[in-house]
Parts: C-alpha cells; structure tokens; sequence
C-alpha cells in the first residue's frame, strides 16, 4: 500500500509536467494552465508523503525523490536547449549592428573611390591641357621655361639651381646668402620667397633617383598638378562628409572644373605660390569640417585634428600671404566659439542668462579686437614696421578715405587682383548655375543658422543627434562655419578680385552640399508647412532629382567644351622674347646687371641666372620701390636723372618694352607712363581731362631717337620688334 501511495505520488506529478511542457509552447499559456495544476498535486504531494512516512520508512521514498528530481532536472535541461535555439535580442541587435557597419564600409570605400578618381583624372585634364596649349614635349627647355607667365619662372628657377649645386645642403647654404639675385643686396631667399616647395621638390627629385627617369621640368610640374588632385579632392570630402552623400562631391568638382578660370591660376603660372598653398589649406578646410561634425568618433576626430595641425603649419610655410588668409579663417571660429555653436566636448561655452550671454559676448568681441590693437599699437612703437604702414595707407586709398600720388599704390590699386569684379565674372558663375544655387542655399542656411543663434542665446542647450525630421540645418556645426566662411570670403571677393581663387572653390562644394542634402530641404518645407505631401519624403526626392537634372544640363553643355579644349592644339609662340633670352645668354657679361620690368626679369632670371634690379614679388616694398626706380625709363625725365638712378642700383643693362612704351590697351589713368606722370607731378589737368606735360620728353621715345645727351649714357646693343636693350654706359662719353 505504501509503494502503490508513493508511486501514484510520482506518476501524477509527471502526468501534470508532461501537460504543462507540452502545452507551455506559448509562455503567457505555459503559467494559466501549470499553476492550478502544480497546486493541487502539490497539496496531493504533501498529504501522500505523510500517509507514506506513516506506513513506510523514509528511506525508500527518499529514493523515489531523487529519482523525481533527476527527471525534473533533465526536462529544464531539454528546455534551455529550445530556448537557446531561438535568437536573443542582444545577437539579433549584434547582427543588426554588423549589418550597418557593413554598409557603412561599402559606402566609405566607393566614396573614397570616387573622391580619388575625380582628382586623378583632374591631374591627367590639367597635363593634357597643358600640353596641347603650350607644345611643351615638343619645345626647347628656353621656350618652355618662358611659358612660365606673369612673372611666376622667378621661382622655378631656383628648383634648377637646387639640382645643379654640388649637394642639397649646399644648395641651402648659397641660397639662403644669395647675392646673385638683387643687384647690391644679399638676401635669404629661401624666407624671402618661400622656396620650401622648390627645396622639398628638388630633394624628392634626387631621393627618388629620377633623374634617369623623367626631366625635372616634368617632375616639377608632375608635383603641382598632384597638389590640385588633392585640393579638389579635399573639396569633394568636405561636400561629401557635410550632405552624406558622394554625389555633392562629383557635382562641386564638376563645377569646380568649369569654373576653372575663376577657381585657380595653375592654367597659366604654374610655379606660383598658390598653386602650392591653397591644397593644403583645402585639406585643412576638409579636416575642419570633419572635426566640427557631431557624427564622428573620438579617433576620427583626432586624425582630423592631427591632420587640421600638418596642413595648416604647411600652408604657412609655402605662402607668405598665408596669415591674412587664416585670420579670416580664425574670425568664423571666433564667431562660432562666441555664439555657443560647437558641441561642448569640443569648446567650452559661456554660461548664464540671455542678458548676461549678451554682455560677455561685447565683452569677448572687445577683448579680443581691442588687445589685437593695442598690440599693434605697441609693436609699431617699439618696431616701426614700413609694410603695415603701407598696407594701411593702401586700404585707405582703396576704400576712397583718402587720396595719393605714390607710384607704387596706384600701381597695385591698378592691378587686377586688387580691383572689383567684374560682371563677367557673376555671368560665368550664373551661366554654369552655380550662382543661383548658391544663393537659395545660403539663403536657408543662414535663417537656420540665425535662428540656432537666438535658441543658443536663450539658453536652450544644442541638440546633438538631430534627425531628418527635425529640419534644423543651422544646427550643425560643420555648416555653421561653412555660412561664416563663406560670407566673410565673399565679401572680401566682391571688393578684391584676386580674392575669388579663395572664394569660388567653397562655393561649388557649399552649393553641391547644399542641392544634395535632404536636411536642408526638410528645413525649407519645415518653414513652408506644407500639407499635402509629407516634408521628409519631398526632400529625399528633390536631394535626388536637383542634383541628377545639373548634372545632365551640365554635361550636355559644358562637357563638349571640355574635350574640344584638349583636342584642339593651341600656339603659344613668343619669339621676340626667345631671341631677348638667347642674346643675353650669349652676349652679356657674367657680372651684367639687367634692369626692366619685374615680369620681365623674372624670366631674365629663370633664363641666364644674371642679376636683376628688382622681381615680380608685390609683399615686399623695397623691391616695390626698386620697380619704380626701374619704371622711370618711361616716364618724362632727362637722360642724366635715368642714368642716376639706374647707376644708383648698379645696373649694366636697362630692356626697354614696345608694349610698355606704346601702352594704349589700358584704362586711362592705369598705363605705366600715366602712373608715372602722375607721380612726378608731370601732369595738368583741364576742365576734368588729364594732360601730361614736362619740359623733357618721355625717355623710351627720345632714346631711339640716337641722338646727345642720351647717346652719351647709353648705348644700344640689341634691338627686335619688342624689345630694346640699352648697355649703360660706365664711362660717359659726349658727344654732339
């Protein structure tokens, strides 16, 4: 009777286990059907033990209870294993997590594809281009250095002189004592003229033993237009990292081609200053971009930082207008760090209520402004500097707050880069549609950007993860600077025409953000409320279509363009100034002295290595005044004043240019003579009209005339349709 009791005890506990697992494949109806179950055969269980201790001994229904929970055992064992079979949350999340690094991966390296294709194939546009307008393979080394225009050969001649030195650092030390260059002076042209490209170009060149390989004018040039694959591939990084999508970075490059003669001077001068810094500061721009944007990681955001640091420190050592650019860099940080729009990791921001964000804000401004002046001040007292005078008196000039008969500032105020734009320029912009665009762009930025303003001010804290529907582009810090950047840029562009090589370029990647990003057209509908159609789907529409319909206008319209302009051979053919060259080369004394234009002697430089009186370098006023100096054979002076002033700087030949002397194709008021004439007083002026007037005729004239007192200083010893060169006499001769 006892078994049977313990044993009946047994096989109804299994029966109600066996009922509840195989029912318990839901969980929710597993718990409703066991638990009455478990309680009545739990109070079953318990008055069957007792009635079995009371026939029985305890030790044989220990047994059967072990037994029991051996099977009870067995049975979670069968369903953990189930269960385990079944995915977790945590791997469904693992996977969904390896899923999107997945994409991110696939998405970054054809980005990167693409970036790096587009700046190749700019370099081999460039090669090509430059070859079919200049004949460069098929020319002679003097001909091609004198495609080197606008006086740029200056620098490329000392490149040369780095690979004919005996060693590198010999090179160094005769360049940094150069007294071969300026007449009477010596000079450490290296820091003069910012030569580290040259030095680090002619070192790569021995490094990497390609003299065997390829001529070191085509590895110069080689080097250049690598530099302008990597400026346009940082603009397309920068577009690219700010709308999230590759496509801004191929259209800013499209338009950063067909705007090339407002984008870069590398078509024409290739050895300039330029051509080297603004790559650098284009990566530096890229970098800065990345680092501002919220949605990067603390290890991308060092690289960035690091790489912020290499670029910048380069571009200050390759161009010497370099500080000017950076201060206009530094005043969009300054205001972006005053009006809280860095995340706080990045920047620390000012505290308090809206009035007292107000106050340190005038307070930060007049600190900063003020202690800028006074150190000016300060410095100017204890070391007159000439430059910064004339710098000031130059902007006076130019904003109209005062006026001046000084030569050399009404030279530069003549010059182009120094004048307003002109309306070819906004119609060349306008017609590849890049203008309009940029417009409605800045546009919405700039309203979002005003109103983050007011919402910081107030102290409402930055939202850091914004999503699409939030419409609020003026909350992104990278864009922020990109509305300052470009703003402060441009209005310096719409005064300085040199300036749009600085401006044009963000323009293309701003405006191919903008047309490519959705944020920026949701925050657009945000403003409209539109009603009939949902903000968010609208805007991934039109971030698709605007930028697929400019890319097919511009194809169909500028890409024929493109080929035509390197199919078609162009002739560059100067050979007045190739048979100049070749004279002085054979015919002038080691030791000559040649006096002339800057352009000019620039290239007299790059040719024979001969001393000059003066280059073409417009940051540096004595060599501004040794121009003015050189200038003065074509101006209204007698034959013994020019004598003396060219003997003054040591000069043993003076080149006198038809087109200078002949100079119509000017503005009236901007030719070489009129600036002169202006300067010497050798002027009059009735009912309005100008008239130059002197009892002495103009030099470049009365000298081919061949008669005393100018024979009696100089000498003529080469003449062709373009040029004159006169030999200034050492031993004045008088004859009548």
């Amino acid at each position: 009777m006892s078994w049977n009791c313990c044993e009946s005890l047994d096989m109804a506990e299994l029966r109600c286990r066996k009922t509840v697992v195989k029912e318990g494949e839901e969980e929710e109806h597993q718990q409703c059907e066991s638990e009455p179950c478990s309680e009545n055969f739990t109070m079953d269980k318990v008055s069957l033990k007792e009635k079995c201790s009371e026939d029985t001994d305890g030790a044989t229904c220990g047994v059967q209870e072990k037994e029991k929970e051996d099977e009870e055992e067995k049975d979670e064992d069968k369903k953990e294993e189930a269960d385990s079979q079944k995915p977790s949350p945590v791997k469904r999340n693992r996977s969904a997590c390896r899923s999107v690094m997945l994409q991110s991966l696939v998405k970054l390296f054809f980005g990167c594809l693409a970036a790096v294709t587009c700046g190749m194939m700019y370099a081999v546009y460039l090669y090509t281009y430059h070859e079919r307008k200049f004949w460069f393979s098929s020319r002679q080394e003097l001909e091609r250095e004198i495609t080197f225009q606008g006086g740029s050969g200056l620098y490329y001649y000392y490149y040369k002189h780095m690979l004919t030195a005996p060693s590198f650092e010999r090179g160094i030390y005769e360049l940094m004592r150069d007294n071969r260059t300026v007449s009477g002076q010596t000079i450490n042209a290296v820091e003069r003229l910012s030569l580290y490209p040259e030095l680090i170009t002619s070192l790569l060149y021995r490094i990497t033993g390609s003299q065997d390989v390829i001529e070191p004018v085509y590895f110069y040039i080689g080097v250049v237009f690598g530099l302008q694959a990597v400026y346009v591939t940082a603009l397309f990084v920068s577009s690219w990292v700010m709308s999230g999508t590759c496509v801004a970075g191929i259209l800013a490059v499209a338009w950063y081609v067909i705007n090339r003669p407002d984008t870069t001077k590398v078509d024409y001068a290739i050895p300039l200053r330029d051509n080297w810094a603004l790559p650098y500061f284009s990566c530096q721009v890229a970098a800065l971009t990345g680092f501002l944007s919220n949605n990067i990681n603390s290890a991308s955001e060092m690289f960035c930082y690091l790489l912020m640091s290499a670029t910048t420190f380069t571009f200050i050592l390759v161009w010497e207008h370099s500080h000017y650019v950076l201060f206009i860099q530094g005043l969009a940080l300054f205001l972006l760090d005053s009006f809280d729009l860095v995340p706080s990791r990045k920047q620390n921001m000012k505290m308090g209520p809206l009035v007292a964000r107000l106050m340190k804000l005038f307070l930060h401004f007049y600190l900063c402004f003020t202690t800028g002046i006074t150190f000016s001040y300060v410095a100017k007292r204890l070391m007159p500097v000439r430059e910064s005078d004339f710098i000031l008196k130059f902007l006076e000039v130019k904003f109209g707050l005062n006026t001046t008969t000084d030569f050399v500032t009404n030279r530069l105020l003549c010059q182009e880069c120094f004048q307003t734009p002109s309306q070819d320029f906004f119609l060349r912009l306008t017609q590849a549609s890049v203008l309009p665009f940029y417009l409605l762009v800045l546009l919405i930025c700039l309203i979002s950007t005003l109103q983050t303003i007011y919402r910081r001010l107030s102290g409402e804290p930055m939202k850091m993860n914004l999503r699409l529907e939030d419409g609020r582009i003026g909350e992104q810090p990278e864009v922020i600077y990109h509305v300052f950047h470009t703003m402060l840029f441009g209005a310096l562009a719409m005064v300085f025409e040199g300036m749009k090589y600085l401006w044009t370029p963000y323009v293309c990647m701003f405006t191919a953000f903008g047309v490519c990003s959705p944020e920026l057209w949701v925050t657009l509908f945000r403003w409209l409320r539109l009603k009939s159609i949902h903000p968010v789907v609208l805007a991934l529409i039109l971030s698709t279509a605007v930028p697929t319909i400019i890319g097919f206008s511009l194809w169909r319209e500028y890409f024929p363009r493109v080929i035509a302009e390197l199919s078609e051979l162009q002739e560059f053919y100067d050979p007045d100034t190739v048979e100049l060259m070749n004279w002085i080369k054979t015919h002038a004394p080691m030791a000559a002295v040649f006096a002339g234009s800057p352009q000019l002697l620039g290239s007299v430089k790059l040719c024979s290595g001969w001393t000059v009186t003066s280059l073409p370098l417009y940051s540096d006023i004595d060599l501004l005044r040794r121009s003015e100096d050189t200038y003065q054979v074509y101006a209204m002076r007698s034959a013994e004043d020019v004598y003396k002033i060219l003997s003054l700087h040591k000069t043993s030949y003076v080149i006198i240019e038809e087109s200078l002397c002949n100079e119509l194709s000017h503005t009236k008021g901007c030719r070489i003579k009129d600036l002169l004439d202006i300067a010497n007083s050798h002027v009059v002026y009735d009912k309005g009209e100008m008239y130059s007037f002197s009892k002495h005729g103009r030099f470049c004239h009365e000298i081919k005339m061949n008669y005393s007192p100018y024979t009696n200083y100089f000498s003529r010893v080469f003449w062709n349709r373009s040029y004159h060169v006169y030999k200034v006499n050492s031993v004045i001769s008088f004859q009548y």
